[in-house]
């Protein structure tokens, strides 16, 4: 892991992040999609409070729910207690922003993990950033140097890649005290769904820095290990048929599980709410075995 000091405090880092930036208000208006509270909000607004946290120094983390999170949180009480723990749970799928639509929302576009990380690096670049996650050290370490060459004003204060397992007690104190050290003030959680969620929420009480932010196979995408699907076919929400031609055996079995059964949950949902009943869609589906294939299935 590459370390350095924050270089002044936190609120002096956190101004110069906020500089021409319009802060949010500090809650956002959201509509259960499953039972999960989904942010109608856009990149704008999520910057704005990334930035407003950092420079109050209030502590949360959020979450970029696509289909697959938000059928994870079904399965998974854990996994659903962390989303709805969040500081903002935003859409990040495509799907997930036209179920917004179809209960009435005005939202325009997704926030998609990927794209607001590299805005993030752009804008606010003055704070301090760390990167946990990564298939492994080397694909990290592709990741900074990528990071780096794209954003020469970027502050990286480290990299952790953690064993794709669950951390020994010993192990957590170890990235606690690493990621507090290093005085980051984001941090980029790249290990996909459920497993970066229930790490959020795990260790937010145990961290110092202000904002923690899931996002998935951003990690992958921006160090060049996977192709991203063509704007159209994100547009048009076909980036899951896109990634399932490129990585059929691992993700046939995630899709082909989530994407029938979200149709069939939402129309549920829908259905129910047009009667004018209360939907209690965030009720689990499923038995523990699924909770630990889901997660050995799922970097999204």
């Amino acid at each position: 892991m590459r370390g350095s000091s924050a270089g002044g405090s936190r609120r002096a880092a956190g101004m110069a992040c906020l500089e021409s930036q319009s802060v949010g208000p500090a809650t956002e208006h959201t509509r259960a999609v499953l039972g999960v509270e989904v942010a109608v909000t856009d990149y704008e607004r999520e910057l704005a409070r990334m930035a407003a946290m950092v420079e109050s120094g209030s502590r949360g983390y959020i979450c970029h729910a696509a289909v697959g999170t938000l059928m994870n949180a079904r399965r998974d009480a854990q996994a659903r207690a962390a989303l709805a723990g969040a500081a903002m749970t935003v859409p990040d799928g495509m799907p997930v922003v036209w179920a917004l639509r179809a209960l009435g929302e005005r939202i325009e576009d997704r926030v998609y993990g990927p794209d607001l990380m590299l805005m993030a690096c752009e804008r606010l670049g003055d704070c301090a950033h760390f990167l946990y996650g990564g298939r492994d050290a080397e694909a990290t370490a592709t990741l900074e140097r990528r990071l780096r060459e794209r954003f020469p004003d970027l502050r990286l204060a480290g990299s952790l890649t953690p064993p794709f397992r669950e951390l020994t007690a010993a192990e957590e104190d170890d990235v606690a005290s690493r990621i507090d050290a290093s005085g980051a003030e984001v941090v980029w959680v790249g290990t996909g769904s459920p497993r970066q969620e229930k790490w959020m929420a795990s260790m937010r009480p145990r961290l110092r820095t202000p904002v923690l932010v899931g996002v998935g196979a951003a990690f992958d995408f921006h160090a060049g290990l996977v192709p991203q699907a063509p704007g159209w076919m994100q547009r048009h929400g076909l980036e899951w048929l896109f990634r399932l031609r490129a990585e059929p055996r691992r993700l046939a079995p995630r899709y082909l599980r989530d994407n029938p059964a979200f149709i069939a949950a939402f129309a549920r949902q829908w259905l129910t709410e047009r009667r004018g009943s209360s939907p209690h869609e965030g009720d689990g589906e499923a038995g523990g075995g699924e909770e630990r294939e889901a997660e050995e299935a799922d970097q999204r």
